[in-house]
């Protein structure tokens, strides 16, 4: 362990065989020590004061207090990193959302017991979670953080009542491309819920379970001014519209004439992902050249910073999210690394900071073209 401290792992689930999964796991990780288990919110909540985790692994649905209420309650008054374990199910996959919102750092689904096969996969990727959880910038969840979440979905289910704004429904001309992984669900959400419904197509590339991404492009759908949905092979990009990658399919940006339009496919991951960011940012570079904004948002790992340099030396301007702001400073920190990065923002600035170099290009297109 090179002296360094391990990771001490509170196991929280209502199934003592998922429980001991999980602990059979993480123990086999030298660097991770699984201090103990509880089977519901209440016996979690003693044993995190006698022996005070770094990490907490916690079930979505529990009996007597369900997982959500209990991460409320610990994410306002002892703020730790969780990571969220959740069926592969809409209500599981809803569920989840509303946990990242209140500060959950992470998510996987519950081992498949009866898929032998497929335990060290999953082990693997729990420990990877695990390990970036310890590392991961948590805040506490204050009442204006809840006010302001409520505020923005009041406001854009009463939106859905009104005449929708006149919307300038052309093919675009300029490509926002965002791509993030731990952490950017609320990132993007953050940024989604800032552009006004005439910005440039927005494509999104986040790491996510095949049974989540539709869930997720329907809450973006709910909470933001724009018209956001999975994407499909061949629909074609519009303004004011937003296209985020299906789970375990890549997403790309390719044109079809004068339009540019979304391929889909399930080539090999990139990066071990799929979808991959790398892929996503490297083909609107390709396609779309310095008509394109590319922006990394928080994530484990570097998948997304060679394809975000790509775009910059394709001529586009490219914005990574800050590590004070970032759950995890990875993806976006590689890229500061590798110089792919022309500007480095908080979360809050970077949808008015998207919107200024849009605007700033279609002004130079105009004077071009004059």
């Amino acid at each position: 362990m090179n002296g360094q401290p391990r990771i001490r792992v509170l196991v929280v689930d209502d199934s003592a065989l998922v429980r001991s999964i999980l602990c059979d796991v993480l123990s086999g990780d030298p660097a991770i020590e699984v201090v103990g288990t509880a089977g519901d919110a209440h016996i979690a909540r003693e044993k995190i004061k006698k022996l005070n985790p770094d990490v907490i692994t916690l079930d979505v649905e529990m009996p007597r207090m369900d997982g959500l209420t209990f991460l409320s309650n610990l994410m306002r008054l002892r703020p730790m990193p969780v990571v969220m374990v959740s069926s592969l199910t809409e209500r599981g996959a809803d569920i989840t959302f509303d946990a990242l919102a209140m500060g959950a750092v992470d998510y996987l689904p519950k081992p498949r017991i009866d898929v032998a096969a497929t335990l060290q996969d999953y082990g693997d990727e729990l420990i990877a979670k695990v390990k970036t959880a310890a590392r991961a910038n948590v805040r506490a969840l204050d009442s204006r953080r809840l006010s302001t979440l409520r505020t923005r979905s009041d406001a854009a289910t009463a939106a859905t009542g009104e005449v929708p704004r006149p919307r300038k429904m052309r093919t675009t001309d300029r490509i926002i491309a965002i791509g993030a992984s731990t952490g950017g669900t609320e990132a993007i959400k953050e940024v989604l819920c800032n552009l006004p419904p005439d910005c440039p197509g927005v494509l999104v590339t986040q790491h996510i379970p095949p049974a989540f991404s539709t869930s997720f492009a329907r809450r973006m759908n709910d909470v933001s001014p724009l018209t956001v949905c999975e994407a499909q092979d061949g629909q074609q990009v519009l303004a004011g519209h937003v296209y985020i990658a299906p789970g375990d399919y890549h997403l790309r940006l390719t044109r079809d004439g004068a339009r540019y339009v979304c391929k889909v496919s399930q080539d090999a991951p990139v990066n071990r992902h799929r979808p991959s960011v790398d892929v996503l940012f490297r083909s609107v570079a390709q396609s779309a050249g310095q008509n394109a904004v590319g922006v990394l948002l928080t994530g484990m790992g570097r998948d997304g910073a060679r394809g975000l340099k790509e775009m910059r030396d394709a001529g586009a301007p490219t914005m990574a999210q800050d590590e004070h702001t970032s759950v995890v400073w990875g993806m976006p920190g590689e890229a500061v690394a590798i110089g792919a990065a022309e500007e480095v923002l908080p979360i809050e600035q970077i949808a008015p900071r998207l919107m200024a170099v849009a605007a700033a290009m279609e002004g130079t297109q105009a004077s071009a073209a004059g």
